[in-house]
Parts: C-alpha cells; structure tokens; sequence
C-alpha cells in the first residue's frame, strides 16, 4: 500500500502545522483544530465553545459575516465548523489553487474575530432554536442525558449546545474570556490534507498566523465515570433507551478493541444485536452500539428505540446478548468486524476532509499521529483474547440508563444491573 507523507512542523509561536499530501486529487481541505470543546468549559458558561464557534464566522475588522462564506463559495468551497466535548474545528474544503484564501479567511476568523453586539444577539437566539430542537428530538436529547448521567456535575457531561437558560444570558465578555484564555498555538493546530506542498503551507501560515496571542495548552479536570440512572416519561410514540459503560481512553491499548467489540455487537446489519433484537425479534427499528474515547477515559453504549409494549422483552435479551459475548466469539465473526473497521478507515481516505480531521484530532488529542498501516495493524492485532479481555472490563463497570419516553414497562435500574451481574 502506498503511504501518503504526513508531515508535522511546529512554528516559532508553537502552533503546529500539518500537511498529508495527495497529488493525485485537485481539491485540498484545510483547517485549524483547537484542542479544547465543552470538556474545558466553565460550567456557570455552558455552551460557551458552541457558541465561540458559531460567533467566529459574524465578522472580523475587516469582514462582514456574509463576506466569510461568500468569499469561499464564490471559487466552489465550502465552508463548515464543529464542536466537541475536547475539540473545536473550522474548516474548508476548495481547489488546491484556491488554498491561500482559505488560510487567509481562516487566520482571519481565529485572529480577528469582533464579536458584535448585535451578532451575539441574534446567534443567541439561533442557538435556542437549536437547543429546542434538540429537546425536541428524542433520539438527540437522550444522548445529553446519557452523557450527564455518565458524568453528573463535570464539563465532560454537560451538553455542547449548552442550557437555554445559560445561553439566554450569555456575555460577551464570557465569549471574549474564553478565546483569550484557549485560542493559542499551544492549543492549535492547522491541518491540510489534498493537493498541498507542505513548505508552501508552512510559509503561507506563518504570515497568516503571526498575530496569534502567546499561551499554554489547558489541562481539563480528570474524568469520573459514574453510572446511575435518568428517566425521563414523556408522551412519545417510541421509548428510547441507551444502556452504557465506561469504555476505555484513547491511549489505552485496548482502544482498538474496544472498537472492535463495538462493531461486532452493534456495528452492522450483520451484528449481533441487529440480528437478535431486529431481524429475529422485530423489536426495534434501530438498535447499535458505540464507542467515544476521550483523553483519559471513554464511554461505551448501547442505543435502541422501541415501542413501549416492547420493553419487557428488549431490555432482557439486550443483556443477555451482553452477558454471552465473552467466550462465545469465534474467528470468522471477528475477522467480519475487523474487516469493517479496515474499510472503514481505507473509505475515510478517499476524502480529503476526514484525513485532515483525523490527522489533527490525533495530533491534539494523542499528541502522535499514527499512520495507515499502523492503525490497520493494530485492527489486525486484535484477537478474541483482546476482545474478551476487553469486554469484561468493560461491562463489569457500573451501567449508564438513560431512557425517555413511555417508560412504565421498563424495569427498574436495580433489576437491570442484576440481570447484568
């Protein structure tokens, strides 16, 4: 396999700069990741990151908020941002000639943000609307109540969106405190993957990024897994549940196993829990597992939405499914799960965007930056020992329930955890 150089050089100032050179594509993706998301949030400002990010693209001193994104789609780019627990990313995806404006409007945005008054006013109430939609969507509001359960009072569980009433009443002194204190070299990294000479990006970001103020990479507080329970009764059509563990961090050398167990249990049509809970039971429409690693930790779970007589029987064959995987898998279902995570990370080649955002995530958050054959053999390395192991770590934690909708059939958290001992 052919192995496209990924080059790494830090700056003067300590900003890092990446390139993952294709020649054979005529487009190129840029971007620059901070390395910090609502996980760094002071949490009388929850939200603060979401709302950094949208505020980035109302004007600068001397661009309006429509000159940002016209000036990129008027060449065919286009143009996005977005925020996570421990990263925030704003990106551009253009033809490779096009790619010093897109550093320029970049550098522009991360440097010379205004924050106008009347800006914030009306992003605020954007951002409510989005909220309200998210409440709105069960399927996306039950994940904010997984993650608060998971990791009750802590930034890593608050929701990215932040609470209405924080939001409400959001400063813009809260906004410009919070890109003063994160939006620094030590936190930044600029990414390109496509059609791009590395020395050609070091040079163009080195005069576009001088005027970044000097600062240090922050620290978030350590992750504390909890568990428990949150139940919400709401009139819906469906219930939606989502049953879920501590997982493993990033670093851990389980990571990929953990992933692994993940397809293998909810990952495909062909998982275990698609054939059992759908395709021989016909109790859901959607059922999957997942896993997010974080820095220091990872949550692992399990989501299906279904109609509320079908509780009962869900719940119990969810964890029997559990409680049966370890000793039971054999090569050929390994190796099918393995294959799927190989395609996956050799599908995410063909596009520029997602090489850019892997390449920088891991930078930030694994400080290294693994290469293709790396990443696969460790796939390859993962054997049913691995997986085994792996899952009885994981499932003798503490289990997470989040559940919203009609509930009155759903058995209570004592008995489930019972039931998964």
């Amino acid at each position: 396999m052919t192995k496209h150089p990924i080059k790494i050089t830090t700056l003067p100032n300590g900003l890092r700069v990446v390139t993952d050179t294709v020649t054979t594509v005529e487009t190129v993706a840029v971007g620059v990741w901070v390395g910090v998301g609502t996980r760094f949030e002071d949490m009388r400002h929850n939200g603060v990151a979401h709302m950094v990010e949208h505020m980035l693209f109302k004007g600068t001193k001397k661009r309006s908020a429509l000159d940002i994104v016209e000036v990129i789609e008027n060449v065919g780019g286009s143009m996005n941002a977005y925020t996570s627990r421990e990263l925030t990313s704003y990106y551009v995806h253009l033809l490779k000639e096009d790619l010093p404006l897109a550093l320029d409007i970049l550098a522009d945005m991360l440097q010379n943000s205004t924050l106008p008054e009347d800006e914030i006013e009306r992003e605020r109430d954007v951002i409510l609307q989005e909220i309200g939609m998210c409440a709105d969507t069960p399927d996306d509001l039950i994940f904010d109540n997984y993650y608060e359960t998971a990791y009750p009072g802590q930034a890593l569980g608050a929701p990215i969106l932040g609470k209405s009433e924080i939001i409400a009443n959001m400063k813009r002194e809260a906004l410009a405190g919070y890109i003063a204190q994160h939006y620094n070299p030590a936190q930044m990294v600029v990414c390109a993957a496509g059609n791009v000479a590395h020395e050609r990006m070091i040079e163009l970001v080195g005069n576009l990024f001088a005027d970044l103020p000097p600062g240090k990479a922050e620290q978030s507080l350590p992750a504390d897994y909890r568990g428990g329970e949150h139940r919400l009764d709401k009139e819906l059509e469906q219930a939606h549940v989502i049953l879920g563990f501590r997982g493993v961090p990033r670093t851990d050398d389980a990571y990929f196993a953990a992933h692994t167990l993940a397809t293998l249990l909810g990952g495909g049509m062909s998982s275990r829990l698609f054939q059992e809970v759908r395709e021989k039971r016909g109790l859901v429409y959607s059922v999957y597992s997942f896993h997010s690693a974080y820095t220091d930790d990872g949550i692992f779970g399990i989501y299906a939405g279904t109609g509320p007589d079908k509780l009962p029987e869900l719940v119990p064959v969810v964890c029997d499914e559990i409680k049966k995987l370890v000793g039971s898998v054999g090569e050929t279902e390994l190796n099918r799960a393995k294959m799927q995570l190989r395609a996956g990370i050799l599908m995410g080649q063909e596009s520029m965007s997602t090489r850019a955002d892997s390449s920088a995530k891991a930078l930030l958050l694994n400080s290294r930056i693994r290469t293709i054959p790396e990443i696969l053999g460790k796939i390859d390395a993962v054997d049913i020992a691995a997986l085994d192991s792996v899952a009885r770590r994981i499932f003798s934690s503490k289990p997470t329930l989040a559940a919203l909708g009609p509930l009155a059939q759903l058995e209570s958290f004592d008995a489930l955890t019972a039931r998964l001992s």
